[in-house]
């Protein structure tokens, strides 16, 4: 390393962005999102030849896949990145007359789609998919031996409120005591014998 001094850089923003282009990266500013597309598009294994073909399908794979913001933009360009990079090593795979190096290809290919299934699960999450919905159901059995039941569903959430937890630990359900009940005489045709 060397003990040159870096030169500050002046970086001058749009005050008012457009965001005419946020379909491909999800943020307001169009630099961002060109940027973002661009880097997604040279990650890509392919060919001088079909360059731009494959451009155009990833910045199409990434608007189809609706980024509302700046993460969703990242994790969407990563999964195509890495969809790419699976995609790659199964075609390396086959294409090999070695079992060694297809089986190496085959288990880099097996780590790429866990990735894409990663960061699929991570932008699910992101978007309020991933999120548990808590029931909690009242069972209260009264002096007849009937069984009353209250259901309460909360909404989507990520964790469970501490109200919540209160008012399901702070009185546990009472242990019904046996009761003596005398058996009912049923006659013909279900009428009561007297």
């Amino acid at each position: 390393m060397s003990n040159k001094k870096l030169k500050p850089i002046d970086v001058g923003l749009d005050p008012h962005p457009k965001g005419n282009f946020k379909a491909l990266g999800g943020a307001e500013h169009d630099e961002w999102n060109k940027w973002l597309a661009s880097k997604t598009s040279y990650a890509l294994l392919v060919n001088e030849a079909s360059a731009t073909q494959a451009a155009v399908a990833v910045a199409s794979g990434m608007i189809d896949m609706k980024p509302a913001d700046p993460i969703e933009g990242i994790l969407i360009s990563q999964i195509m990145a890495a969809n790419q990079a699976s995609l790659s090593m199964y075609q390396r795979a086959w294409a090999q007359q070695n079992v060694e190096a297809q089986t190496k290809y085959l288990a880099l290919a097996d780590k790429a789609s866990r990735s894409v299934m990663m960061l699929t699960e991570r932008l699910d999450q992101h978007r309020g998919r991933g999120q548990q919905q808590i029931t909690v159901k009242h069972i209260t059995v009264n002096a007849d031996q009937a069984l009353v039941t209250d259901q309460v569903v909360t909404g989507k959430t990520d964790r469970i409120s501490p109200l919540l937890l209160k008012a399901i630990t702070e009185k546990p359900m009472p242990i019904p005591m046996p009761m003596e009940i005398e058996p009912e005489v049923v006659g013909r045709m279900g009428e009561k014998e007297e």
